[in-house]
């Protein structure tokens, strides 16, 4: 005999924000692909733009673990859009500089990253979507500011069935 499944009671919102999420990324990943840059790349870059950041500084602020921002920094300093150098204020740390033509990318790679958004919104009635950007907001900013602790995390998006 086979169980019966469980009755859902909520919409699924796990697998609704997981889906939506993984495919604006991949989205992003193409349309950033064809200037030669990745997402992290362009997260590098329009981060280090803002103020002086140690890699590690760098790393958290794109939820990259050590290796890969090793990895990302290295194909930009590879690109030359991007250098390591001591930190004017601290120097035991070394902090990621972006280079002239780093920042003409990053411009032209936030042009490219807005589009992405805008056109996901646009893909709504205006009324919907400012209500849905409000939401996500009063989330991110409320009840699902913050991870937990979890034994084993997953980054995958979910596949629907």
């Amino acid at each position: 005999m086979t169980a019966m499944a469980p009755s859902r009671t909520e919409p699924d919102l796990s697998y609704l924000l997981d889906h939506t999420s993984h495919v604006l990324r991949t989205q992003m990943a193409a349309a950033l692909a064809e200037i030669g840059l990745t997402p992290r790349m362009h997260c590098v870059l329009v981060h280090a733009l803002q103020e002086e950041r140690t890699q590690i500084q760098l790393a958290e602020l794109g939820d990259m673990d050590k290796t890969t921002m090793v990895v990302t920094i290295d194909a930009l300093e590879k690109a030359g859009l991007a250098e390591r150098r001591p930190s004017g204020t601290d120097r035991r740390a070394r902090v990621v500089v972006v280079t002239e033509k780093g920042a003409r990318v990053a411009q032209r790679s936030q042009e490219i990253v807005d589009g992405v958004h805008r056109a996901a919104i646009q893909a709504l009635p205006e009324d919907e979507s400012e209500v849905l950007l409000r939401a996500l907001n009063r989330l991110v900013a409320g009840h699902l500011a913050a991870a937990v602790e979890a034994p084993q995390s997953t980054r995958r998006a979910r596949q629907r069935t």
